[in-house]
């Protein structure tokens, strides 16, 4: 066996296009919902995060990645200041879903497509004030449905 030498294949990969970057958010923004789907989020949450992610990105005008603090700062200081805190939020925590999903899955691919390193623009200066948290609903299970019928069944019995 013979050593032979080893090429970075970055170098030989051509530079992103515009389109191939676009592509690639249509392809994260479908991963996210996925993703969200399959930690067992209801349809009205997930498409609610998606349609905030949207209005970002519309007001941004830029790829979503490419948002940064100062713009974060603009955009929850300024652009949302009259709007209810719950919007702004949800808005903020939609967002900052989004960048830990980007952190988790798609931060080397971006980093290698783009140079640019994924990172939250919402931080501990521009945090929105308040508390929301998503909670997540476990159904009951069958003995304490039994439970709760049972004792249900014994209260109308003796309130007739």
């Amino acid at each position: 066996m013979a050593l032979a030498v080893v090429k970075d294949l970055r170098v030989a990969r051509a530079p992103a296009t515009a389109e191939d970057l676009e592509a690639l958010e249509t392809d994260v923004l479908a991963g996210f919902v996925l993703a969200r789907a399959a930690a067992g989020l209801s349809d009205g949450t997930i498409s609610s995060d998606v349609t905030h992610l949207e209005q970002i990105r519309a007001w941004l005008g830029r790829l979503l990645w490419e948002l940064e603090p100062a713009d974060a700062d603009v955009y929850f200081g300024k652009v949302l200041r009259s709007t209810a805190k719950g919007t702004r939020l949800s808005r903020a925590q939609a967002l900052k879903t989004f960048f830990l999903f980007l952190e988790l899955r798609h931060k080397v691919e971006i980093h290698q497509m783009t140079g640019r390193v994924v990172e939250c623009p919402i931080d501990e200066m521009n945090r929105p004030r308040g508390r929301q948290q998503a909670k997540l609903r476990i159904a009951p299970t069958v003995e304490q449905v039994g439970r709760l019928f049972a004792g249900w069944r014994q209260e109308l019995a003796m309130c007739r």
